[in-house]
């Protein structure tokens, strides 16, 4: 993975954490509609891009993985408290007592997020770390956002977002050690892991996509966002 992916990964999720500060919560509204867009990129890329390529293995039972990581974005929900859709929950909290769970929770998931970048032809890869990014954008808000308004110190908040934003381009060059044989025959799996991945995004993806309808009531502005969203990933696929 080169150093320009590095950064675009690093720093996209740093510094949208820390616009926070600068926007509060008068960003609500534009918040919401960049959840619909990611939504709907992340949940077009794993049906245009990613599934197809993972089946192209051969191996039957690749669903079965798939299923695996939308259940464990269910299961890792209950201590992330669905920060990953942009859910901001207050917290009685002080630097001393900030909720370990949440944030240990989220960096599984951005980890997670990272891996498939080590193996994907070009194509894929680009409309993936282009997906990984706009997801990675509303998350940093919310994260930042819980933390302002939990009154945790600034100096702490910018440690979390550091390690936050870490967690990606950790995940993919992890992936990369494995996926070139560093780590013995753990290769052999990576498709198996890739799938677990995919199961993420479908879980993330679609979750927005329903909570983009507040209240069942029919948004020309939010379903122009999420169309768009979904165009721009099928304009990856060529």
């Amino acid at each position: 993975m080169s150093l320009i992916t590095t950064s675009l990964l690093f720093f996209t999720a740093l510094l949208s954490g820390w616009s926070a500060f600068l926007f509060e919560r008068k960003n609500k509204h534009v918040l919401k509609l960049l959840l619909a867009f990611s939504g709907a990129y992340l949940f077009a890329i794993c049906v245009l891009h990613l599934i197809p390529e993972i089946y192209m293995s051969g191996n039957s039972e690749i669903g079965i993985y798939i299923l695996t990581g939308f259940f464990l974005q269910i299961f890792l929900e209950f201590f992330s408290e669905g920060i990953e859709h942009g859910h901001v929950h207050v917290h009685a909290s002080s630097e001393h007592n900030f909720p370990i769970a949440i944030m240990l929770s989220l960096c599984i998931h951005s980890f997670l997020e990272g891996m498939p970048l080590a193996k994907l032809d070009s194509g894929s890869y680009h409309s993936l770390l282009v997906g990984i990014i706009l997801h990675n954008i509303p998350v940093a808000l919310a994260l930042t956002t819980m933390m302002i308004e939990s009154n945790v110190a600034r100096k702490s908040i910018f440690t979390m977002l550091v390690i936050f934003a870490a967690m990606a381009p950790l995940g993919a060059y992890c992936s990369q050690a494995i996926s070139t044989n560093l780590f013995n025959n753990i290769s052999v799996y990576f498709d198996k892991i890739i799938a677990v991945v995919i199961g993420i995004f479908l879980h993330i993806s679609t979750t927005i996509l329903f909570e983009s309808s507040e209240n069942h009531r029919f948004n020309l502005l939010k379903f122009a966002t999420i169309l768009v969203g979904a165009l721009t990933a099928w304009l990856f696929h060529f």
